[in-house]
């Protein structure tokens, strides 16, 4: 029975250098660098046999790859489409099953907080809804379509009445302006707040750095906790702090006095105080306890529930990251030695935080917050009962 003879093969210079990028490259699937191995022997006049031998491939492996490339050049290298299996599971059960995480467990009779996805797999086959299904196929399901039930984020609604009035005082001063004047050269402002209970837990086995991660030992001795109260001048990016046994009206007097009698605050026309509405300077006593003890301090709250406006915050969640975690400490002592020494490290080379959030944000935000209320009542009074 006579061979069919072997398709000839004339390759172009792009067509080479590709192929030899394809039969020789360390990234190349093993599968695509054997075809193209096959047709560099083949451009050279190889018989199919031959070409065989010398690649230990089959014959017909061999005879087919070759007849790929001649009939449709490097795009015939690759495989072709395939059907795969029939889904498993229709259109239908899928939108059950994204339906059903979009809901709270509790909504549907389950006891639980929050979704993980064997939950939701054993609930779809309970309703039978769809047969046996896996958490991974859940779990996939929720992936196209990003949802993830078993995370929660917490958020909360403004509920001061004079939100905007209190949060445009203090977004004015960070644009270096009060009442609608420009602040002087010789007026500051300065952010203040408290980080309590810092703790001194001295790890029962040494912390070890080593070259993947830090190993912190979990069992530790407890060393007493401290609070650390901060006063940041927000347009010179300096911090004066100090350590005290708790916080409370004292313990902020005393830092007021330490920041006050030190210039340039001393000698200074105004010096605005930022505070939140904590129990150390809440409400208008607090207001007239500071002017009382220094005449040219201004005391201004921000909006209740809003302390992210208070850039000190800012400043503290560096120190968090930066000081205190992983906390490893021998006592009490140490902590205080460990601040002071990273105020005067960060003073020496801080910069003015970017603040982007400004009066025209301001105007925005009650919108939005509008907007998500009403669509979070008009999709909850849209779900069926249960």
């Amino acid at each position: 029975m006579p061979v069919a003879a072997a398709c000839p093969i004339a390759l172009r210079a792009g067509e080479r250098e590709r192929l030899k990028k394809m039969a020789y490259g360390h990234k190349t699937g093993h599968r695509l660098r054997m075809r193209a191995q096959v047709v560099l022997h083949a451009a050279r006049g190889g018989s199919n046999a031959r070409i065989a031998r010398e690649t230990g491939l089959h014959l017909d492996t061999v005879r087919c790859w070759r007849g790929r490339f001649a009939e449709r050049g490097l795009g015939g290298l690759s495989d072709r489409e395939r059907s795969g299996r029939p889904p498993s599971y229709t259109a239908l059960q899928v939108a059950e099953a994204k339906a059903l995480a979009c809901r709270l467990p509790a909504e549907t009779g389950v006891p639980l907080a929050r979704w993980s996805c064997p939950e939701p797999a054993a609930e779809l086959a309970a309703r039978g809804i769809a047969g046996p299904v896996s958490a991974s196929t859940v779990r996939r399901w929720l992936a196209q379509d990003a949802l993830k039930p078993w995370q929660h984020r917490s958020w909360i609604f403004i509920t001061d009445p004079r939100f905007r009035a209190k949060a445009q005082r203090v977004l004015d001063l960070y644009a270096r302006t009060w009442q609608g004047i420009p602040l002087g050269a010789d007026e500051y402002v300065i952010s203040e707040e408290e980080k309590t209970s810092i703790q001194a837990r001295c790890r029962c086995h040494p912390t070890l750095a080593q070259a993947r991660a830090m190993r912190v030992n979990h069992t530790y001795g407890r060393g007493g906790a401290l609070a650390y109260l901060a006063a940041y001048d927000v347009h010179a990016a300096r911090v004066s702090g100090r350590t005290e046994p708790r916080s409370g009206i004292d313990p902020f007097m005393n830092l007021v006095a330490q920041v006050m009698t030190q210039e340039p605050h001393a000698s200074a026309k105004r010096v605005f105080w930022i505070v939140d509405n904590g129990s150390s300077h809440r409400g208008q006593k607090a207001a007239d306890r500071l002017s009382a003890a220094f005449p040219n301090a201004v005391m201004v709250h921000t909006p209740v529930h809003a302390s992210w406006l208070n850039q000190v915050e800012i400043f503290f969640s560096v120190v968090q990251r930066k000081v205190v975690s992983p906390n490893d400490f021998t006592d009490l002592t140490q902590v205080r030695v460990r601040l002071r020494a990273f105020e005067d490290r960060y003073n020496a080379t801080a910069q003015p935080f970017q603040w982007k959030f400004t009066t025209s944000d301001l105007d925005d935000l009650p919108a939005r917050l509008d907007r998500h209320t009403t669509d979070h009542q008009e999709e909850f009074s849209a779900r069926p009962a249960t």
